[in-house]
């Protein structure tokens, strides 16, 4: 007897466990059902919830904790939903008392629908199984929404909503977590409901209108989920704190894919347009039907046609069929045609697989649904817009834990949809306007308040974050939306600046200054355009329609604001911070917080005026053309819009920019042509038509233009064009740069407190460069003294052999060593390394040439004898060892310093040599009096200044030959100079501070003063007429010592005149009291005297007899050589010899007056 083998299981048995399927069959058995007596009324079980939480347990703990589908796929298979749960809630909602174990009963069947309607989320790990069960799970979930959707009688949504009203009812103070959880399901239910749509791919069951996008807008309609949604979301963060991202969710879901254009169309419109539609699919199918009637077989074309081609490599291409036979164009495009080309596929990153998510995919509405979804979209924009987007853009910032990564796409497609939606309906409302017959009252138009919650600041530094996110973590489908918001905000604040409201208008003008104002905006514009690789369609439309509006915008704002500002930013590293007085093992975290700041980069930025043709001409290159190429290849799908889009960026590149040189290639060239004449050209029954037609032409004859000047382009054409490529096309040649300089680094020295013999510099110097890292350097310098020591001691032996010889004149020259890099590295070093330059400096080294540029020659020079060079050897040996043994002490470089060139010296008086007299800098007040001004500025003098000089070793001789001061003298002596000069240096006031607010003075002090000056020119010329008459003044006749009648020197006749370089050695000099030297004895005479010692006779200069009267004068100067020095004029060196002409009296003398006139 043979033994039967068993039968295979089932489908069914190897999908799911039996006994999980056994355990979920007999809960759903349990719950109820349907009795014989009224088929129609469904009969709870004794235990139905606590079967329903059963099942909710069973999805809990065995789908979502192990990853698995099995009991969901059970109760698809069970009919759960259709067989039981909607008829609970059927009997829930038709009872007309309710009881609190009935609303437990529709509570639990909520909870059991929204994990079974929960989308499915096809990313993450998904084993075998996953995949056994998501198609049929979708087939389910279809299923479900076509059961929930298709009883209006019952109204399955509007008691879903009855469940959750208590809740809603409840203040949110007094609110419990309860509470929340259950408006939580409420709104996730109602956001399953919104996004369930039939997959495509597989065989639809039923009709797909129960479950479309119209037939969920038109439920929710009529059965108030709509009101439900205005009310939560015009409440947001005030009633409603924790359902803001749901509510998102399910607008969303709602919006996603539908054509704003058409939903604000009135009836008559839509016809109208979905006419024109259905025309233009007629006309695509008649010009296929003409291209394929111009090459179709005819009954008597029945033979087979086989033709080949012989190429100039003596190889054949056949191409067979009758069409070849036509022309040569039709047989080259067949012989393209079986050409096969293994294009390299890249291999793209995992994108987000997340269904339900995709608004690319257009959807169609019906007129109803059109209608209720406008309605419910205005009166959205009108009451929930900001609250909803506003809290949202919140929780998305501080990253709340109901919010999902899914969350920031969703808000950001969602804000572009609704303010393309407000910009169409004030478009609609404008129409409406203009085609009213009636005038009536002038109704007051809308301001953009509506909106204004996403066109914040805060938005914008949100979306610019996003952005640069996106474009950095390569998320395209984010930087979609993100780009779609970023265009719909930039055309609704364009509607603003041409809004009637002035308020409009201002906050427009306000918002574009602060868009454009960031300079980083602008550069990832344009690094989105050129990051074009193979995103899809739906990322070149996005990045292209951002391009045109964000260029055409900021074109219109740079002509109006001509002198715009740009705030550009650049990275820039830190300069390493070098600590003083820090013993190693101290301060360990100071010390890695500023290794972390050296190599810490920060934002620098800086305003500049803004060029927009140079912030064009950055569109213009290979990759920004490559992406609008891409862009126009599918130009047989674009509308009209789309079409004139790229048009307008080539015809900018061609024309605007002069960069038609960026076209000229074989494939863009041929899909010109093809758009124009075929095949499959555009329609030329469409307005756009002739704009390209006009922009091809232009374009191919700039191109047989420029193949006659440039014959290179010949085969420039095959490729794509470089800057350099570019540059030599359009102009001839190529573009001249020059190279840039390289500054040689500043200068150091050691101090020279610390270090004065070459060893002690050397000390300092060699342990730098090892703590530095540059101990290699140091070892070269020393193997290149090694070398310099062999060669000089060689010819230092031939020199002493020459000698020995007595060959004198056969004296061997003394060459120079020449010091040669050891790399590259080293070369590099030599020129930028400052203490490597010092270092070679102090032995000895010398650079060739007056220019200090990278590459230059450094020498031994012919001075350093070999003993020397073995010295400094030495040394750098001896420090290098004791450097790379680690003991230190102090660390080196805090001794060396930049060093500065000698400061240029002005003409000051003697006195003030070597005398420190402050810093205006903070923190150094040494002056006791408070601020001094600076010094007047003095003539040079010549004549003058070696009459002092003879002065000075005329009383050092003298002082040699006294018994020398000792120290406390000395001392004393250079306190008082510093004392006296800080006295007088402080009654200067110099021009730099004197201001008009110095003329200020009362009118009597004026008065005053212009009565004297009158007084004073009268008496004047009253002596000149004496003087005129008599010869000599009335003064001289009465004696020459007598003080007298002449008149006092004012403070301004006592400053110093600077004179004429053409007359300096004939003017009257005078000088100020600033010209006395303080080792004077007038520095201690009281202020009378020193008032009497100016006095001076103006007869003088109008004497005849004045030869005379200086003779005594001249002696009296020879006699005197230990009085003050005539400062305050300027003499010829030549005249330096000549006595210097004073008053017969000491007192004439000692006011420093030259008394050499040109009068004779």
């Amino acid at each position: 007897m043979e033994v039967e083998e068993p039968a295979l299981a089932t489908t069914e048995s190897t999908v799911v466990d039996p006994e999980v399927r056994a355990h979920v069959y007999s809960l759903v058995t349990a719950l109820g059902g349907f009795n014989g007596e009224d088929a129609d009324k469904y009969v709870l079980g004794d235990d139905a919830l606590a079967c329903l939480r059963d099942i909710k347990r069973w999805l809990k703990l065995y789908d979502e904790k192990y990853n698995r589908m099995d009991v969901a796929r059970c109760l698809g298979e069970a009919n759960l939903v259709n067989g039981d749960l909607l008829p609970i809630l059927s009997t829930f909602a038709n009872s007309t008392k309710q009881t609190k174990y009935m609303s437990r009963i529709a509570l639990a069947c909520l909870e059991i629908l929204v994990p079974l309607t929960w989308p499915l989320e096809m990313q993450g790990e998904l084993t075998a199984d996953n995949f056994k069960h998501i198609p049929y799970l979708q087939h389910s979930h279809v299923a479900y929404k076509r059961g929930i959707l298709s009883h209006a009688s019952t109204g399955y949504l509007r008691t879903i909503i009855r469940i959750g009203l208590p809740s809603m009812a409840t203040p949110r103070s007094e609110r419990a977590t309860r509470d929340e959880g259950i408006l939580k399901l409420m709104l996730f239910f109602l956001r399953n409901i919104a996004l369930i749509t039939p997959n495509t791919r597989l065989a639809a069951e039923g009709d797909e209108e129960e479950t479309s996008r119209s037939a969920t807008i038109n439920a929710f309609q009529e059965q108030d989920v709509f009101a439900l949604l205005l009310t939560m979301c015009s409440n947001v963060g005030d009633d409603f704190n924790l359902q803001d991202v749901a509510l998102l969710e399910i607008l969303f879901h709602l919006v996603r894919g539908v054509d704003v254009e058409k939903l604000f169309m009135n009836n008559t419109q839509r016809t109208a347009k979905r006419t024109d539609e259905l025309d233009d699919l007629l006309r695509k199918e008649s010009s296929l039907r003409r291209e394929y009637a111009k090459n179709a077989p005819t009954r008597h074309g029945r033979f087979g046609t086989m033709i080949w081609v012989k190429r100039d490599d003596a190889k054949y291409s056949t191409v067979s069929g009758q069409s070849v036979l036509k022309d040569d164009q039709t047989t080259f495009q067949k012989m393209d045609e079986s050409k096969k080309w293994n294009k390299p596929q890249f291999r793209r990153k995992v994108q987000d697989l997340t269904m339900y998510n995709d608004f690319s995919t257009p959807v169609h509405l019906n007129g109803a649904a059109s209608e209720n979804l406008r309605k419910f979209v205005e009166e959205f924009l009108d009451s929930g817009f900001n609250p909803l987007f506003t809290h949202v853009r919140k929780a998305i910032e501080r990253e709340a834990d109901r919010v999902v990564d899914i969350n920031s796409r969703q808000f950001f497609y969602t804000v572009s949809w609704f303010l393309q939606a407000e910009r169409a309906r004030r478009a609609l409302q404008r129409e409406k306007r203009a085609q009213s017959e009636k005038p009536g009252k002038e109704i007051e138009p809308d301001s953009f308040g509506l909106v204004a919650g996403v066109l914040d600041q805060e938005t914008f530094v949100f979306l610019n974050r996003a952005m640069q996110y996106a474009v950095d973590s390569k998320d395209w489908q984010d930087l979609i939306a993100e780009m779609r918001c970023f265009t719909q905000i930039l055309l609704t604040v364009q509607d603003m600046v041409q809004s009637p409201l002035e308020e409009d208008q201002e906050i427009a003008e306000n918002i574009q200054n602060r868009i454009f104002y960031e300079e980083t905006t602008h550069d990832r514009v344009i690094a989105i355009v050129r990051g074009y690789t193979d995103q899809g369609f739906g990322y070149l439309n996005a990045c292209t329609e951002l391009t045109h509006v964000f260029l055409r915008m900021l074109e219109r704002y740079s002509k109006e604001n001509v002198d715009m500002q740009v705030r550009s930013r650049r990275r820039a590293r830190r300069k390493q911070k070098e600590t003083e007085g820090i013993v190693e093992g101290e301060n360990d975290e100071e010390h890695g917080s500023e290794d972390e700041d050296v190599m810490e980069a920060e934002r620098m930025s800086k305003e500049r005026s803004f060029d927009f043709r140079r912030f064009a001409a950055k569109f213009c290159n290979q990759k920004c053309v490559d992406t609008f190429v891409h862009f126009t290849k599918h130009y047989r799908e674009l509308n009209t819009e789309q079409l004139k889009r790229a048009h307008r960026y080539f015809y900018r590149i061609a024309f605007k920019q002069e960069m038609s040189v960026l076209l000229f290639r074989l494939d863009i060239i041929n899909l010109f042509y093809r758009m124009i004449k075929g095949p499959g050209a555009l329609d030329s029954s469409k307005p756009i038509f002739k704009d390209w037609e006009e922009l091809v032409r232009q374009i191919i004859r700039r191109l047989t233009k420029k193949l006659e000047q440039r014959p290179a382009l010949f085969v420039e054409l095959l490729f794509s064009k470089i800057n350099a490529t570019t540059y030599y096309l359009e102009y001839g040649h190529e573009r001249q740069t020059l190279p840039t300089i390289r500054r040689p680094p500043a200068e150091l020295e050691i101090d020279p407190k610390q270090a004065n013999t070459i060893e002690e510099k050397l000390s300092i110097m060699v342990p730098a460069l090892v703590l530095d890292g540059d101990a290699d350097l140091v070892k070269w310098v020393s193997d290149v003294l090694g070398s310099a020591v062999e060669e000089r001691d060689t010819w230092e032996e031939q020199e002493r052999a020459l000698r020995a010889a007595g060959a004198e004149s056969a004296r061997i020259p003394n060459p120079m060593i020449s010091v040669k890099p050891r790399d590259e590295t080293c070369q590099s070093a030599m020129f930028s390394n400052a203490k490597l330059r010092l270092l070679m400096t102090l032995v000895k080294f010398e650079r060739l040439g007056v220019e200090d540029i990278a590459g230059a020659s450094w020498v031994i020079p012919s001075t350093a004898t070999a003993q020397y060079l073995r010295e400094m050897k030495s040394f750098i040996d001896k420090y290098l060892a004791k450097a790379e043994k680690g003991n230190l002490g102090r660390d080196p470089r805090e001794l060396i310093r930049r060093k500065y060139g000698p400061k240029k010296n002005t003409p000051q008086s003697e006195a003030q040599d070597g005398i420190h007299f402050g810093s205006d800098s903070e923190g150094e007040d040494e002056v006791p009096d408070g601020f001094l001004f600076p010094a007047n500025p003095r003539a040079k003098v010549n004549a003058l200044s070696a009459l002092k000089q003879k002065r000075k070793k005329r009383k050092q001789n003298e002082d040699d030959e006294s018994e020398p001061l000792d120290e406390a003298t000395l001392e004393e002596r250079r306190r008082a100079r510093e004392e006296n000069a800080r006295a007088r240096i402080a009654k200067i006031k110099s021009d730099l501070y004197v201001h008009a607010s110095d003329e200020e003075t009362d009118d009597d002090a004026d008065e005053k003063f212009f009565r004297l000056e009158e007084q004073r020119r009268k008496a004047q010329a009253e002596r000149i007429k004496q003087a005129m008459l008599h010869g000599v003044p009335p003064e001289a006749l009465d004696g020459i010592g007598k003080k007298g009648q002449g008149k006092r020197q004012n403070k301004r006749q006592r400053r110093v005149s600077q004179t004429d370089g053409a007359d300096e050695d004939e003017d009257i000099i005078m000088g100020g009291t600033g010209d006395l030297s303080p080792e004077s004895p007038q520095d201690d005479m009281p202020r009378d005297e020193l008032d009497d010692l100016l006095d001076f006779d103006d007869d003088l200069a109008f004497s005849r007899n004045r030869e005379d009267l200086l003779g005594p004068a001249r002696d009296d100067e020879a006699a005197h050589t230990s009085e003050p020095e005539v400062e305050g004029g300027a003499q010829d060196e030549e005249d330096e010899d000549a006595p210097v002409a004073a008053a017969a009296s000491r007192r004439r003398m000692r006011a420093g007056f030259v008394i050499d006139s040109d009068s004779e």
